[in-house]
C-alpha cells in the first residue's frame, strides 16, 4: 500500500483533491450541516491549525459557479443528491483571507487589505464588461482593480452587488481570519 503524505500547510481544497498523494479527511458533512441550519451568517470558531481555511476553500469549491463537481466524488456530500443538485455550483463566491493583513502601521495594513480585495476582484474581472452590471458600478470596480478605491468598507458589498447583477443570484461571501 502506498503511503500518502499529510497536506501540512496546504489550505487549498482543490489542490489536495487533485493531488492523489495527500491524505484528505472528509469534512464535507460540514456543507450538509451548514445548509440544513440555514443561518444567514455563520461563524466558525476553532483553534489554530484546525483546518478553518481548508474548510472555507472547500465551501468555495462547492458553491461557486463553474465548480468541478468531480472534486467531491466519493466524499460524504456527494451522497446528498438533493443538496448537491440545489446548491453545488449555483452561486457566485467572494472569498477573502485576511491572514496577510498586517504591518507596523495602519497604513501598511490598509495597503495589504486593498491588495487582498483587489486580488479577489480581479478573479471576477469579467464583471468589467458585463452588460448586466451598471455603468456606475463598473466605474467603481475599475477603481478597485487599480487600487484607487478608498471606500474599502464598501468594496465587498459592491463586489457582491455586482455579482448579483451579473448572475441574478446572491453571492456567497467567505471571509477567513476576520
Amino acid at each position: 500500500m502506498e503511503r500518502k503524505m499529510l497536506p501540512t500547510g496546504i489550505e487549498n481544497f482543490e489542490e489536495i483533491r487533485r493531488n492523489n498523494s495527500y491524505y484528505y479527511v472528509d469534512k464535507t458533512g460540514l456543507i450538509r450541516d451548514l445548509l440544513k441550519s440555514r443561518g444567514k451568517v455563520n461563524l466558525f470558531t476553532r483553534p489554530r491549525r484546525f483546518g478553518k481555511t481548508l474548510n472555507m476553500s472547500m465551501l468555495k469549491c462547492f458553491f461557486e459557479i463553474g465548480v468541478d463537481k468531480t472534486l467531491f466524488d466519493g466524499l460524504a456530500i456527494s451522497e446528498e443528491k438533493e443538496l448537491c443538485e440545489a446548491y453545488m455550483g449555483k452561486f457566485p463566491v467572494v472569498f477573502v483571507s485576511l491572514k496577510g493583513v498586517d504591518g507596523l502601521t495602519f497604513e501598511d495594513a490598509y495597503t495589504m487589505l486593498k491588495t487582498i480585495v483587489r486580488t479577489e476582484a480581479s478573479r471576477h474581472y469579467y464583471l468589467k464588461t458585463s452588460e448586466k452590471v451598471s455603468t456606475e458600478n463598473k466605474q467603481i470596480f475599475e477603481e478597485i482593480l487599480s487600487g484607487k478605491y478608498e471606500e474599502m468598507a464598501d468594496s465587498l458589498r459592491l463586489l457582491s452587488q455586482m455579482l448579483y447583477q451579473h448572475y441574478d443570484q446572491k453571492a456567497v461571501l467567505l471571509i477567513d481570519e476576520y
